[in-house]
């Protein structure tokens, strides 16, 4: 193996993040399917209706605004490891319960709605705890090049998922896909229990005491650094991310395709993310302020190049770049909530930052689908970013100006860049 590929695979030569990528694959491919088979079956239950996609999305991601500070305070209470576990474990009994409705034939949207709920509220604990246990698998010294692996284990799947969801609706049916999802959980969950508990980093949990969660959010108010993440996460997850609500309106009402071409649309966006995700893998040290806010200045410019694309095969090519820029402000951004946050604090951290990233989703979803619905797509996707183009910059002229010459800069650089 070449140096340079040896550094950016540094983590999986210990066995426990391995055993958790090995399982994030197959089980986050089978989410990806399952995502594709859920929009699609949207559509087709509602009259191709981006309104009830904006429901079925916010009602997804909407217990995250309610429950991800409490699942990060869980997180950092208690063994991560097996309330993991238990959560995948759930998830996969809602994936197999929805396969099972819809290859019956006595799938409502309804059940969707339902569906996209509790999965949302196994979630608001699930994803707190997945993203601050990255840091008991490797410690802190692997912890940006875990970060970055992680997230190309995500766009592997990203990749791998849509494609195979839209060739199994094609071939299959929309609830096999469903239960195919089902199946791939039982990946995680075996990785998860293989694992050494005796070689995981844990730090002291933290005891039970009123006032947990404020304890969290006063932590990251008092530290610039951490909120000038936070802020820009919230708009692009809020207005510029909502490409599971976009692309299938793109691909179905703007372009005329079906499933296998709309599955290929998310697989051009899921291909450029896997490079961005990429990109930080050989990052040791915390991502610079300045690299995070010139990521999602590019994302919001290609962004609004998509929506102004005139053919499908354009908008696929766009969509690359796009993927890229927008993982790699996502990994900078959360390395450096990571690196960042006091080791006691960090599943809190950790759930705020969720919180604006998969809550903000929540809100921007229903809106996101009623401007699709009134103005179109295009309109959408020029709104979430011009929405990021001008936070990035923003944060930017702010941060010149908190950090400008002749101002006492001692430790406030160190906090900010």
């Amino acid at each position: 193996m070449s140096p340079g590929l040896r550094l950016m695979t540094d983590s999986l030569r210990v066995r426990n993040y391995r055993l958790f990528a090995i399982g994030q694959v197959v089980s986050l491919t089978g989410t990806w399917t399952q995502t594709i088979a859920q929009d699609w079956l949207v559509l087709q239950l509602s009259g191709n209706s981006g309104t009830a996609l904006g429901i079925v999305t916010a009602l997804q991601f909407s217990p995250t605004l309610f429950l991800t500070l409490y699942g990060g305070v869980l997180a950092d209470r208690m063994d991560k490891r097996r309330m993991l576990i238990l959560v995948q474990a759930a998830m996969g009994l809602l994936a197999l319960a929805m396969g099972l409705l819809v290859v019956s034939g006595a799938a409502a949207l309804w059940h969707v709605y339902i569906l996209a709920l509790a999965l949302g509220v196994a979630r608001a604990f699930d994803v707190p705890t997945r993203q601050s246990f990255v840091s008991e698998l490797v410690g802190a010294d692997l912890l940006p090049n875990a970060v970055a692996l992680n997230s190309a284990t995500f766009n592997t799947a990203r990749i791998v998922g849509p494609a195979i969801g839209g060739l199994v609706i094609a071939w299959v049916g929309v609830g096999e896909a469903f239960l195919l999802n089902a199946v791939s959980f039982l990946a995680v969950i075996a990785a998860l229990w293989r694992m050494d508990p005796a070689e995981l980093f844990r730090a002291a949990p933290a005891l039970r005491a009123p006032g947990q969660v404020r304890e969290g959010l006063r932590y990251v108010w008092g530290r610039p650094d951490l909120m000038m993440v936070t802020v820009l996460t919230l708009v692009v997850g809020t207005l510029g991310m909502n490409f599971n609500l976009t692309l299938p309106l793109l691909a179905r009402v703007e372009f005329g395709v079906g499933a296998a071409q709309f599955g290929l649309l998310s697989t051009a966006f899921a291909a450029g993310a896997l490079c961005g995700a990429l990109v930080g893998t050989r990052r040791r040290t915390r991502p610079r302020a300045t690299v995070m806010l010139g990521f999602g200045a590019a994302f919001g410019v290609l962004e609004i190049a998509v929506a102004f694309a005139p053919s499908f095969l354009l908008a696929a090519v766009l969509l690359v770049p796009t993927g890229a820029f927008l993982i790699a402000q996502n990994n900078a951004g959360n390395s450096r909530m990571q690196l960042g946050a006091e080791p006691g604090l960090r599943g809190r951290v950790m759930a705020l930052y969720m919180l604006v990233f998969m809550g903000g989703t929540a809100v921007g979803a229903p809106i996101m689908g009623a401007i699709c619905e009134a103005y179109g797509v295009r309109t959408g996707l020029v709104v979430g970013g011009a929405a990021t183009v001008l936070t990035a910059g923003g944060l930017a002229a702010f941060r010149a100006w908190r950090y400008r010459p002749g101002l006492d800069e001692a430790g406030a650089l160190g906090a900010a860049s």
